[in-house]
Protein backbone atom coordinates (compact mmCIF):
# COMPACT_ATOMS: atom_id res chain seq x y z
CA UNK A 1 0.00 0.00 0.00
CA UNK A 2 2.90 2.35 0.56
CA UNK A 3 4.02 1.79 -2.97
CA UNK A 4 0.88 2.06 -4.35
CA UNK A 5 0.54 5.27 -2.33
CA UNK A 6 4.11 6.62 -3.26
CA UNK A 7 3.18 6.02 -6.70
CA UNK A 8 -0.51 8.06 -6.85
CA UNK A 9 1.66 10.90 -5.15
CA UNK A 10 3.78 10.83 -7.94
CA UNK A 11 1.79 10.39 -10.97
CA UNK A 12 -1.43 12.78 -9.74
CA UNK A 13 -0.07 15.03 -7.14
CA UNK A 14 -2.72 13.94 -4.94
CA UNK A 15 -2.50 13.77 -0.88
CA UNK A 16 -2.47 10.01 -0.08
CA UNK A 17 -2.75 8.50 3.41
CA UNK A 18 -2.04 4.77 4.52
CA UNK A 19 -4.06 3.07 6.80
CA UNK A 20 -3.77 -0.80 7.35
CA UNK A 21 -6.17 -2.54 9.36
CA UNK A 22 -7.22 -6.46 9.64
CA UNK A 23 -10.66 -6.45 8.22
CA UNK A 24 -11.29 -10.07 9.87
CA UNK A 25 -11.21 -8.79 13.19
CA UNK A 26 -14.18 -7.86 15.05
CA UNK A 27 -12.76 -4.35 16.21
CA UNK A 28 -11.91 -3.25 12.24
CA UNK A 29 -14.30 -0.63 11.86
CA UNK A 30 -13.19 0.78 15.39
CA UNK A 31 -9.73 0.65 13.95
CA UNK A 32 -10.03 2.42 10.72
CA UNK A 33 -12.56 4.80 12.67
CA UNK A 34 -9.34 5.91 15.20
CA UNK A 35 -7.21 5.50 12.51
CA UNK A 36 -8.93 8.35 10.54
CA UNK A 37 -9.30 10.48 13.53
CA UNK A 38 -5.72 10.34 14.41
CA UNK A 39 -4.25 11.28 10.91
CA UNK A 40 -7.02 14.32 11.01
CA UNK A 41 -8.95 13.22 7.75
CA UNK A 42 -12.61 14.10 6.86
CA UNK A 43 -14.33 11.55 5.39
CA UNK A 44 -16.57 12.32 2.45
CA UNK A 45 -17.15 9.02 0.27
CA UNK A 46 -16.56 5.30 1.35
CA UNK A 47 -15.91 2.32 -1.26
CA UNK A 48 -16.30 -0.78 0.48
CA UNK A 49 -14.17 -3.11 -2.09
CA UNK A 50 -12.05 -5.15 0.33
CA UNK A 51 -13.37 -9.02 -0.48
CA UNK A 52 -12.36 -12.38 -0.86
CA UNK A 53 -14.08 -15.83 -1.67
CA UNK A 54 -13.27 -19.30 -1.29
CA UNK A 55 -14.27 -22.18 -3.63
CA UNK A 56 -14.89 -26.26 -3.18
CA UNK A 57 -17.77 -28.10 -1.69
CA UNK A 58 -18.84 -26.55 1.54
CA UNK A 59 -18.87 -30.05 3.21
CA UNK A 60 -14.61 -29.00 2.61
CA UNK A 61 -14.55 -25.95 3.78
CA UNK A 62 -12.47 -24.41 6.77
CA UNK A 63 -15.20 -22.70 9.19
CA UNK A 64 -12.68 -20.34 10.75
CA UNK A 65 -11.58 -19.34 7.22
CA UNK A 66 -15.20 -18.98 6.25
CA UNK A 67 -15.81 -16.84 9.40
CA UNK A 68 -13.09 -14.54 7.87
CA UNK A 69 -14.78 -14.53 4.94
CA UNK A 70 -18.18 -13.30 6.11
CA UNK A 71 -16.16 -10.53 8.79
CA UNK A 72 -14.38 -9.24 5.53
CA UNK A 73 -17.69 -9.34 3.03
CA UNK A 74 -20.26 -8.70 5.49
CA UNK A 75 -19.92 -7.81 8.45
CA UNK A 76 -17.50 -5.15 8.48
CA UNK A 77 -18.41 -3.42 5.28
CA UNK A 78 -21.93 -2.95 6.96
CA UNK A 79 -19.89 -1.67 10.20
CA UNK A 80 -17.67 0.89 8.44
CA UNK A 81 -20.82 2.33 6.79
CA UNK A 82 -22.33 2.42 10.01
CA UNK A 83 -19.62 4.22 11.36
CA UNK A 84 -18.88 6.59 8.60
CA UNK A 85 -22.33 7.27 7.30
CA UNK A 86 -22.79 10.27 9.96
CA UNK A 87 -19.72 11.74 8.03
CA UNK A 88 -21.18 11.06 4.40
CA UNK A 89 -24.24 12.97 5.65
CA UNK A 90 -22.40 15.85 6.95
CA UNK A 91 -20.78 15.73 3.79
CA UNK A 92 -21.93 18.13 0.65
CA UNK A 93 -22.32 15.15 -2.19
CA UNK A 94 -21.09 12.24 -0.18
CA UNK A 95 -20.82 8.61 -1.85
CA UNK A 96 -21.31 5.43 -0.82
CA UNK A 97 -20.22 2.79 -3.00
CA UNK A 98 -20.63 -0.88 -1.89
CA UNK A 99 -18.62 -3.81 -4.14
CA UNK A 100 -20.97 -6.42 -4.98
CA UNK A 101 -20.92 -9.31 -7.52
CA UNK A 102 -22.15 -11.10 -10.46
CA UNK A 103 -22.37 -13.81 -7.88
CA UNK A 104 -25.39 -12.14 -6.00
CA UNK A 105 -27.46 -12.79 -8.99
CA UNK A 106 -27.52 -16.46 -8.77
CA UNK A 107 -26.56 -19.18 -6.69
CA UNK A 108 -23.06 -19.96 -6.47
CA UNK A 109 -22.27 -23.84 -5.51
CA UNK A 110 -18.79 -24.25 -4.67
CA UNK A 111 -18.49 -20.39 -3.98
CA UNK A 112 -22.02 -21.04 -1.39
CA UNK A 113 -20.79 -18.51 1.44
CA UNK A 114 -19.11 -15.95 -1.41
CA UNK A 115 -22.60 -15.56 -3.25
CA UNK A 116 -24.72 -15.39 -0.19
CA UNK A 117 -22.16 -12.41 0.80
CA UNK A 118 -22.63 -10.82 -1.97
CA UNK A 119 -25.90 -11.21 -2.26
CA UNK A 120 -26.50 -9.76 0.81
CA UNK A 121 -24.33 -7.06 -0.10
CA UNK A 122 -26.44 -6.09 -2.69
CA UNK A 123 -29.76 -6.20 -0.67
CA UNK A 124 -28.41 -3.83 1.81
CA UNK A 125 -27.10 -1.22 -0.46
CA UNK A 126 -29.95 -1.16 -2.55
CA UNK A 127 -32.01 -0.44 0.71
CA UNK A 128 -29.48 2.12 1.93
CA UNK A 129 -30.47 3.54 -1.34
CA UNK A 130 -33.59 4.00 -1.07
CA UNK A 131 -33.89 5.25 2.94
CA UNK A 132 -31.01 7.58 2.02
CA UNK A 133 -32.81 9.46 -1.65
CA UNK A 134 -32.74 13.01 -1.13
CA UNK A 135 -30.00 13.02 1.77
CA UNK A 136 -26.94 14.31 -0.61
CA UNK A 137 -25.49 10.78 -0.02
CA UNK A 138 -25.33 8.92 -3.74
CA UNK A 139 -25.41 4.74 -2.88
CA UNK A 140 -25.53 2.04 -5.40
CA UNK A 141 -23.76 -1.44 -5.43
CA UNK A 142 -21.36 -2.07 -8.17
CA UNK A 143 -21.25 -5.89 -9.08
CA UNK A 144 -18.39 -6.56 -11.85
CA UNK A 145 -17.75 -10.43 -12.83
CA UNK A 146 -14.43 -11.54 -13.59
CA UNK A 147 -11.79 -9.00 -13.57
CA UNK A 148 -7.86 -9.25 -13.62
CA UNK A 149 -7.04 -9.18 -10.20
CA UNK A 150 -5.51 -11.32 -7.57
CA UNK A 151 -8.96 -12.63 -6.73
CA UNK A 152 -8.39 -15.97 -8.11
CA UNK A 153 -5.16 -16.25 -6.86
CA UNK A 154 -6.16 -15.76 -3.41
CA UNK A 155 -8.71 -18.42 -4.09
CA UNK A 156 -6.65 -20.74 -5.13
CA UNK A 157 -7.49 -21.80 -8.40
CA UNK A 158 -8.91 -20.24 -11.18
CA UNK A 159 -12.11 -22.34 -11.70
CA UNK A 160 -13.45 -19.64 -9.18
CA UNK A 161 -14.34 -17.38 -12.25
CA UNK A 162 -15.53 -20.70 -14.71
CA UNK A 163 -12.99 -19.80 -17.22
CA UNK A 164 -15.31 -16.28 -17.88
CA UNK A 165 -12.92 -13.38 -19.82
CA UNK A 166 -12.29 -11.40 -17.61
CA UNK A 167 -12.63 -7.53 -18.04
CA UNK A 168 -10.07 -4.91 -16.58
CA UNK A 169 -10.16 -2.91 -13.36
CA UNK A 170 -10.34 0.10 -15.73
CA UNK A 171 -13.52 -1.42 -17.21
CA UNK A 172 -14.56 -1.60 -13.46
CA UNK A 173 -13.65 1.88 -12.48
CA UNK A 174 -14.81 3.41 -16.00
CA UNK A 175 -18.48 1.76 -14.97
CA UNK A 176 -18.85 2.84 -11.68
CA UNK A 177 -17.99 6.67 -12.95
CA UNK A 178 -20.16 6.74 -15.33
CA UNK A 179 -23.06 5.41 -13.21
CA UNK A 180 -21.88 8.00 -11.04
CA UNK A 181 -21.79 11.24 -13.17
CA UNK A 182 -25.15 9.86 -14.05
CA UNK A 183 -28.78 12.30 -13.72
CA UNK A 184 -30.33 10.10 -11.68
CA UNK A 185 -27.93 6.96 -9.92
CA UNK A 186 -29.97 3.65 -9.54
CA UNK A 187 -28.77 1.87 -6.47
CA UNK A 188 -27.33 -1.00 -8.65
CA UNK A 189 -24.69 -1.11 -11.73
CA UNK A 190 -23.43 -4.27 -13.69
CA UNK A 191 -20.36 -3.67 -15.48
CA UNK A 192 -19.35 -5.47 -18.86
CA UNK A 193 -22.85 -5.98 -21.33
CA UNK A 194 -22.41 -9.91 -21.32
CA UNK A 195 -22.61 -9.67 -17.07
CA UNK A 196 -25.99 -7.43 -17.64
CA UNK A 197 -27.53 -9.69 -20.51
CA UNK A 198 -27.03 -12.41 -18.46
CA UNK A 199 -28.25 -11.00 -14.90
CA UNK A 200 -31.35 -10.26 -16.95
CA UNK A 201 -31.92 -13.73 -18.42
CA UNK A 202 -31.25 -15.43 -15.10
CA UNK A 203 -34.58 -13.77 -13.75
CA UNK A 204 -36.45 -15.73 -16.21
CA UNK A 205 -35.19 -18.91 -15.34
CA UNK A 206 -36.19 -21.15 -12.36
CA UNK A 207 -33.94 -21.10 -9.14
CA UNK A 208 -33.83 -25.00 -9.22
CA UNK A 209 -32.65 -24.60 -12.69
CA UNK A 210 -30.40 -22.06 -12.15
CA UNK A 211 -29.06 -23.76 -9.41
CA UNK A 212 -28.18 -26.85 -11.40
CA UNK A 213 -27.01 -24.83 -14.15
CA UNK A 214 -24.22 -22.92 -12.14
CA UNK A 215 -22.93 -26.70 -10.19
CA UNK A 216 -22.73 -27.71 -13.87
CA UNK A 217 -20.68 -24.14 -14.97
CA UNK A 218 -18.28 -24.05 -11.64
CA UNK A 219 -17.25 -28.09 -11.94
CA UNK A 220 -13.49 -28.40 -12.25
CA UNK A 221 -14.10 -31.57 -14.26
CA UNK A 222 -15.56 -29.69 -16.59
CA UNK A 223 -13.30 -27.24 -17.22
CA UNK A 224 -10.42 -29.99 -17.64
Amino acid sequence: MDSLAAELRLDHGVTVDVLSADLSSPTAAADVRAGIDALGVTVTSLINNAGFGTFGPFANEDPSRLGQEIAVDVTTPVQLTATLLPDLLTARNGLLINVASMAAYTPTPRMAVYGAAKAFVLSFTESLWAELSGSGVTVFALSPGATSTEFNAVVGTEDATAGATPRTPTDVVTTALTHLESKNPGPSVIDGTANKFSATALRLVSRRSTARMMHRMTDPARRR
